[in-house]
């Protein structure tokens, strides 16, 4: 009897989590637009899933601020403001340019394998001019740096953005997916920066992060 109850948690922890990711998922690549109204039976229907997964991922969702659940109006789903795309970018621009200073010509063989093995994928990526695997490519080449550094507190940071980040940057993308080619070309020069030193590279990141901003509201 025990057993049949570990296994009915743990089949109810799989669902909430397939639930939290195909909902997100949807929000990411705006298939639930922002400012749409959802419903419980819809998600229902769409997932073929029982109520209680559904509701769970919806409030680790409302947590993020992916949606705001209603019992008036059912489920929001919440745009980012101008205004926290703005601080988020600013965020990032004070801490990834003290990540790179922490780092500049210090780098071991093993991350400079690890940084140009990103490079090489989101290179292929970009030949595809996939928007979806650019976005997460590009984050993690941010990441990568960070943890180079080893500041766990900045990693933590960095991470709980994540998942907006890809948001802002898909919805950039889908608009001319050939700016990604000036993405990556930006991340080579940070990463030439990075491992000789011959041009800041606290510079090289703070002029890629304020550009990709600004390209934002274009």
């Amino acid at each position: 009897m025990t057993m049949d109850k570990s296994k009915g948690a743990a089949s109810s922890l799989l669902l909430k989590d397939v639930a939290y990711n195909e909902i997100k998922e949807s929000i990411l690549n705006e298939k639930f637009e922002p400012g749409r109204f959802l419903s419980e039976r819809e998600l229902i229907e769409l997932l073929g899933m029982s109520k209680t997964p559904i509701k769970a991922a919806l409030t680790r969702l409302e947590t993020e601020g992916f949606v705001t659940v209603s019992s008036k109006q059912g489920i929001i789903i919440n745009d980012l403001s101008v205004n926290r795309i703005v601080d988020i970018y600013d965020l990032r621009i004070a801490l990834e340019t003290f990540n790179c200073q922490q780092i500049e010509t210090r780098l071991t063989p093993e991350q400079e394998k690890e940084l140009e093995g990103n490079l090489e994928e989101t290179a292929e990526i970009v030949s595809r001019l996939d928007v979806k695997n650019f976005a997460q490519a590009d984050h993690d080449f941010h990441l990568i740096i960070c943890e180079c550094t080893g500041n766990q507190e900045i990693h933590r940071v960095l991470l709980n953005y994540h998942d907006h980040l890809q948001r802002i940057t898909r919805r950039h993308l889908r608009k001319d997916p050939h700016r990604m080619e000036k993405f990556l070309e930006d991340h080579w020069k940070i990463y030439e920066a990075l491992k000789t030193g011959k041009e800041s590279s606290a510079d090289v990141m703070r002029r890629h992060l304020q550009e990709s901003k600004q390209a934002l509201f274009i």
